[in-house]
């Protein structure tokens, strides 16, 4: 049976996607060109592959048998591909990244726009999921983590500052009505905007000092998703609601202008820099190794 390998490709993208729209824009083609292609591709096969609502479509038991089995086939034949691409003088192509929000609110910002200046032929997708996905599985080329997060067999390359701190602020006027907390513990009877993972976990707050660690479940009557809402909690504490625990790098501005102030700042934990990981299987595409490269140059010491 001679089946096109387009339609193939085209099936996977809508599979990995979850949507004709969101394929399309992934794989810069038309929306109407995979439905297409999805369709030809059935026919010739002489089975269903996708169930398709009006709210999302997902792979029938078949086209997730399917899908596993291609996933790695096409990977290699991108890989083989991307050989051609290391004859350019100038690599082009689309690297997409998975990062958390942290990474795309600290660390890029830094990067990106000189990346993108010097390779102006490659196109890049950040994608800001805060869930530990594999990053293969997801359609992406590499993540950015932490290195207790990071997966098992993956190469790491360090990428962004390598040392960070949590930090706990409050506006002046909270502090002002509430008073100065002088111990971790202290915040106990304090209001805390806080924030949980997408798993419902709430995140502790946790804080170290001359060898002595204090892990606390503060309380208070905003809690945030870790995510697009984490600027939420920021805006409420200025606002005077709590006091607010986050990376240091993210609260800086706020207290240098004088929205914030810090609290208990002696017992700010620091914490290794985040890593750009990716599968070491398997041939490096062009794009993400000129990423690699020019990562690794921005961490040489000047």
């Amino acid at each position: 049976m001679k089946v096109d390998l387009g339609d193939l490709s085209a099936f996977v993208a809508v599979a990995r996607a979850g949507g004709f729209r969101d394929a399309a824009r992934a794989t810069s083609g038309s929306a109407s060109g995979l439905s297409d292609a999805v369709r030809r591709l059935e026919g010739k096969l002489g089975i269903r592959l996708l169930n398709r609502t009006t709210r999302s479509v997902v792979p029938t038991e078949a086209g997730h048998s399917l899908l596993a089995r291609l996933n790695p086939v096409l990977n290699e034949v991108e890989s083989a591909l991307d050989v051609v691409n290391g004859f350019r003088d100038t690599p082009t192509g689309t690297l997409k990244l998975n990062v958390p929000m942290s990474a795309a609110r600290l660390v890029l910002p830094s990067i990106v726009p000189r990346f993108l200046a010097a390779y102006p032929e490659i196109r890049l997708e950040v994608i800001a999921d805060e869930s530990f996905v594999d990053v293969l599985a997801a359609g992406c080329d590499a993540g950015v983590r932490y290195e207790e997060k990071l997966e098992q067999d993956m190469i790491a390359v360090p990428i962004g500052p390598r040392v960070q701190r949590m930090a706990a602020a409050a506006s002046p006027d909270y502090l002002a009505r509430r008073g100065r907390p002088q111990h971790p513990r202290d915040l106990l009877d304090h209001a805390c905007t806080r924030a949980r993972f997408a798993s419902g976990a709430a995140i502790r707050w946790t804080f170290e000092r001359d060898g002595e660690t204090v892990t606390i479940d503060p309380p208070g009557q905003l809690l945030v998703q870790v995510g697009g809402a984490l600027e939420l909690k920021i805006d409420a504490a200025v606002a005077g609601t709590g006091i607010v625990y986050l990376f240091e790098d993210w609260l800086r501005p706020y207290i240098e202008r004088g929205e914030l102030e810090p609290v208990l700042e002696p017992w700010w934990p620091s914490f290794s820099g985040p890593y750009l990981y990716y599968p070491g299987r398997r041939l490096v595409p062009a794009p993400l190794r000129a990423f690699v490269d020019f990562i690794r140059a921005d961490q040489r010491p000047r």
